[in-house]
């Protein structure tokens, strides 16, 4: 390891805390995995249930509700219990959730699996909560953004099999091609409930020392000062917003992945029945051979690959260039990118779905750090408001849901075009919202 290497992971006392950075980064894997199966269970209960696009889109709702509710109490609790504390409690809330599905899946109603999936996303915003501002000060400061993007591309691979676990247990079918899904919903969230409890009891035992944010805009030295509020900060402010819009756009595209890939794609040859790909093709009404809901849900696990390697190169290019220049240059790409697919071009509008995993991978851990940098304290109060925007991804997916049903999938991607043009504003504005030239420049250029 090198010594630049080693020192994104020292404290400022000397303590190497590279292991603890591996118990945190492990947790982004929990509920990218968690996340990846909600996106294909989407889809499920549209052919299940004979639901619409936007009636499907509860489920996402659900989901983001749970962070919605808890993001303030989780920010409560993060700064009463400590990062160990918050982490701990999350994995718990988290288990009961997974334990859940199994009673859901007796009772078998759409409320059931809502209420699964809200209560597990309950457990997840503690540790989103306590996780991501949690990366960005175990080490050097200049490393902050790197150092959540590294943690993050664990969440990336949680993403990528996530829809793997959830092809197989969602669209299981039996021996006469009967569906055999209601019976096996519940087993991977069963796993999870397990996997966390055990994390828990590691996390107990394990060293995660409370690490302080740098001060750099005061706000500690008063904190009773309502002029020293965090929403007195415009950088946070509108890392909110920001952070809104891209949840926003990025479940829109995870949870209509499917459904493009199913109605947009160009028919497809029969030579590609062939061999093990067999299952994922089906005829369509007009007689053609498209995609099936199983081949294009293990399809989405190539988009989180490309999801994956956009957070593994972030995080490399993040050592070299500006935080906010980067994700104002990958806002605007995918910008072009969702515009490509609006116009519908056949497959090229296909490979540009995947490209805007790409683009889309560095943006929620960037948008996190630029907004909680110089905090001090209340980066875990501020944190908590961030983590609460993710409750955009309740809203608007269901806006997308609504114009996929009147114009076509194509057309619904105008929702996230917008949204990620705001995110490459904000990238591009932070010097300014901010008074800071960068976030490796030291204090604020001017007072606040």
């Amino acid at each position: 390891m090198s010594n630049q290497q080693k020192s994104m992971f020292v404290l400022a006392d000397g303590t190497n805390v590279v292991v603890t950075f591996i118990l945190v980064s492990s947790l982004f894997l929990l509920w990218g995995f968690c996340n990846g199966m909600i996106d294909v269970m989407d889809k499920h209960f549209q052919s299940e249930l004979h639901l619409t696009l936007a009636q499907s889109a509860w489920v996402q709702f659900a989901h983001y509700l749970g962070y919605f509710l808890m993001a303030l109490p989780a920010g409560w609790l993060a700064t009463k219990l400590g990062y160990k504390g918050g982490i701990i409690v999350g994995l718990l809330m988290v288990a009961v959730g997974g334990f859940w599905f199994f009673p859901a899946t007796q009772i078998a109603s759409f409320w059931a699996f809502l209420l699964g999936v809200c209560v597990i996303a309950a457990g997840l915003t503690f540790l989103e909560t306590v996780a991501n501002p949690y990366t960005t000060v175990l080490g050097d400061l200049r490393f902050a953004a790197t150092r959540i993007n590294l943690a993050q591309s664990c969440n990336g691979i949680g993403w990528m099999f996530g829809p793997i676990a959830g092809a197989a247990f969602f669209y299981s079918k039996d021996a006469s091609g009967a569906s055999t899904a209601a019976q096996t919903l519940w087993i991977p969230y069963a796993a999870v409930g397990v996997v966390v409890i055990v994390l828990a009891a590691i996390f107990y035992f394990a060293p995660v020392p409370e690490v302080k944010m740098e001060d750099d805009y005061h706000l500690d030295d008063s904190m009773s000062n309502v002029s020293h509020s965090i929403w007195t900060h415009s950088h946070f402010v509108m890392a909110v917003a920001a952070q809104f819009l891209y949840v926003a756009a990025q479940a829109g595209i995870f949870s209509f992945f499917i459904n493009y890939m199913t109605s947009q794609t160009p028919p497809v040859p029969d030579a590609w029945t062939s061999g093990t790909l067999r299952n994922w093709f089906e005829a369509s009404k007009a007689g053609s051979l498209t995609l099936s809901d199983k081949g294009a849900a293990n399809l989405a696990s190539l988009g989180f690959v490309c999801f994956l390697a956009g957070r593994f190169s972030g995080a490399a290019i993040l050592k070299k260039f500006a935080a906010h220049k980067v994700l104002g240059l990958y806002g605007l790409i995918n910008v072009m990118v969702c515009l490509l697919v609006v116009l519908k071009l056949g497959w090229f509008s296909v490979i540009c779905v995947f490209l805007s995993y790409f683009f889309m991978s560095i943006m929620f851990p960037t948008i996190f750090a630029l907004g909680i940098h110089g905090l001090g304290l209340r980066a875990k109060k501020a944190s908590a408001f961030i983590v609460m925007a993710i409750m955009g991804g309740a809203i608007l997916p269901k806006l997308m849901g609504h114009v996929g049903d009147l114009y076509g999938m194509s057309r619904a991607f105008v929702v996230p075009l917008a949204c990620f043009a705001f995110v490459s504003l904000y990238g591009y504005a932070w010097p300014k919202l901010s008074k800071c030239e960068s976030m490796t420049s030291g204090r604020p250029m001017g007072g606040h």
